[in-house]
């Protein structure tokens, strides 16, 4: 069981090493115009899942070359923190934010119990073993405030190209629908989780956006036709490559300790 644990760990350290630049085919300066044209999209995606207070404390997990982190910098979050394993990414990040922690994520969430209103991770938890999954979303919920959201991005077996990024990245080890990831929050302790699609934004990006939306609802009603005349059951409608899931700790109620 060591020696599993060991070569696991050993394939992690030396594919994270040059991750930025091996794998993610990044530059190691920070730029900025990229990341404002990523982010576009994000404040649509989010959109009501971001803290009415400016100084929240938030932490993004596996937080990469920093683009969330500029993202939420550059909407007015003061009280922002990054963690991710690879010395590459952290060396980008922390051109946009200097609290930036290189080290293993959940070794940093067992440190930082009950500091956070919202914790994001984008592209994490498919990188988990099984196990890891399930000890990954208990720190989460031990890191957050009561009341707290956690936000997750992860490639989406219910899609029909869901394979490509499942398998894309050598370092995936699992994969998740809507279903399954939000009945392991549920077994977490999370409550209020809902999934959102990372498609087209229908509204206020472009007009290109919103005519791809517009084609992308026909393809999706075709798509519940067809799971309803297979199953049915017309599926989650969660079709995209990509999905977010947001669930929150439950906050605290009057006479209970925890």
């Amino acid at each position: 069981m060591n020696a599993d644990r060991d070569e696991r760990a050993d394939y992690r350290q030396r594919i994270y090493q040059d991750y930025a630049t091996a794998f993610q085919d990044a530059a190691l300066e920070f730029d900025q115009d990229a990341a404002r044209r990523w982010a576009k999209p994000y404040r649509y995606y989010l959109r009501d899942w971001l803290p009415g207070d400016h100084a929240e404390a938030i932490l993004e997990i596996a937080c990469g070359s920093g683009k969330l982190l500029y993202f939420l910098k550059e909407s007015g979050f003061k009280n922002l923190s990054g963690v991710d394993v690879s010395p590459q990414q952290v060396e980008i990040a922390r051109q946009v934010l200097a609290d930036v922690h290189n080290g293993d994520a959940l070794e940093y969430l067992q440190q930082h119990p009950g500091e956070f209103g919202l914790i994001v991770g984008l592209d994490i938890v498919e990188h988990f073993t099984k196990p890891e999954v399930l000890k990954f979303l208990d720190v989460c919920f031990l890191a957050l405030k009561p009341g707290g959201r956690l936000i997750l991005q992860t490639p989406n077996a219910e899609s029909p190209w869901g394979s490509e990024l499942r398998y894309g990245d050598f370092t995936h080890e699992v994969g998740f629908n809507t279903n399954a990831l939000t009945r392991l929050l549920e077994l977490c302790g999370f409550t209020d989780s809902g999934a959102r699609e990372l498609g087209p934004v229908p509204r206020g990006h472009s007009v290109t956006s919103s005519i791809r939306w517009l084609i992308c609802q026909t393809i999706r009603a075709a798509k519940k036709v067809w799971n309803l005349a297979e199953t049915g059951a017309a599926g989650s409608g969660v079709f995209t490559r990509v999905f977010l899931i947001s669930a929150t700790k439950p906050p605290v109620q009057a006479g209970d300790g925890r």
